[in-house]
């Protein structure tokens, strides 16, 4: 019988909506919610505690423990971990394990279908360890080790060959890092454990893909419908010249949008709060039904703006954007697309835009 109740634990947006994607896929309903933690419901709810950009592990792990502890009754737990070991995974973990009073984690980062790979305990990246990659320099989450020994101590350790001994190995508090390099392993992790609900599983898309293909909903819960878009609205909070090219891109076509002055303000705060006003004017005044939004901040503050307090997950439509209708009891019914991070220089806001206006076609 399928989990009635999945929640998935996510330290930003984007990992929310991967997280939960695989089992709207598998039939079940799903939300992404970015407001307060009240437990869990029927379905999977994908809580984004924003804890990629907390001020350091200690506040992730204390926001992380209040969250497992109020879905500590959800027949399956998940907590996202990136795939190259960005962010407080080691504090966040612990954290999330202590809270759900499970009795063990089980750790699978792997996603090999974008060629992240856990082999011998160590992570990897199209074959280069994630400590000797471009991760290692990343700005805000430089991945300092590769080797999860090194990152949780007293971990244990399973490769492929060993998976028949994990039910014996099933310790209270225990960490058991699973390694894994195709799909088919982490199906066999997943397999190996004989009561899913009595641990914490963690780990990035793939290991959520593997726990959605086990437990798929049939039949599957109807999906949520998207209401017609005639007037999409793209909000770009990033000034970033990518961004503004992308802008450019946008307007050419006769498409509307809103965004924040390139020039920096005196009070940093300010911009955001102006284009949240501005969405909010026009989706009250019938100028927009629906809207696009880019960065988990600017994305946060203008569903809040709107009564919102997640998205009622219609599809991913690509990997880490969220299209759905808002949620939330002083919501309207408002289609919306999400994506996390910023643009490359491929079209893809104007491919966004004419996706939201396209529905469900």
């Amino acid at each position: 019988m399928p989990p009635s109740t999945v929640t998935v634990l996510a330290d930003d947006l984007t990992s929310a909506a991967d997280g939960a994607a695989p089992f709207r896929r598998a039939g079940h309903r799903a939300r992404v919610l970015f407001g307060p933690v009240v437990g869990p419901v029927d379905g999977v709810t994908a809580v984004d505690l924003g804890t990629r950009l907390a001020a350091g592990p200690d506040e992730a792990a204390a926001r992380t423990r209040r969250a497992a502890q109020a879905h500590a009754g959800a027949d399956l737990l998940v907590k996202t971990v990136d795939s190259t070991l960005r962010g407080h995974v080691a504090a966040e973990l612990r954290a999330a394990l202590a809270g759900s009073g499970r009795r063990t984690a089980i750790l699978a980062p792997a996603f090999p279908a974008e060629g992240r790979t856990t082999i011998g305990g160590v992570q990897y990246v199209n074959g280069t360890r994630v400590d000797e990659s471009a991760f290692a320099r990343d700005p805000a989450h430089p991945v300092r080790t590769a080797d999860l020994a090194r990152l949780l101590p007293g971990a244990g350790f399973v490769d492929p060959g060993e998976l028949p001994d994990v039910p014996r190995r099933l310790t209270a508090n225990g960490v058991l890092v699973c390694s894994a390099r195709t799909d088919a392993d982490l199906d066999a992790v997943v397999a190996a454990v004989p009561r899913p609900d009595e641990v914490l599983w963690a780990g990035s898309p793939g290991l959520a893909d593997a726990l959605a293909r086990r437990h798929a909903r049939t039949p599957a819960a109807p999906r949520p419908g998207l209401p017609p878009v005639h007037r999409p609205l793209a909000v770009v909070g990033s000034a970033h010249p990518a961004s503004r090219r992308q802008l450019a891109a946008l307007r050419a076509t006769a498409g509307a949008a809103l965004h924040t002055p390139e020039e920096r303000a005196a009070e940093p705060a300010a911009p955001l709060r102006r284009l949240v006003e501005e969405t909010r004017r026009a989706v009250a005044e019938g100028r927009a039904d629906g809207l696009v939004l880019t960065g988990g901040e600017t994305a946060a503050a203008v569903l809040g703006a709107l009564g919102a307090t997640g998205i009622e997950l219609y599809d991913e439509p690509e990997p880490g954007i969220a299209r759905g209708t808002l949620h939330g009891p002083g919501a309207p019914r408002l289609p919306v697309l999400v994506k996390a991070g910023g643009f490359g220089d491929d079209g893809t806001l104007v491919r966004l835009t004419a996706l939201l206006a396209g529905g469900t076609r």
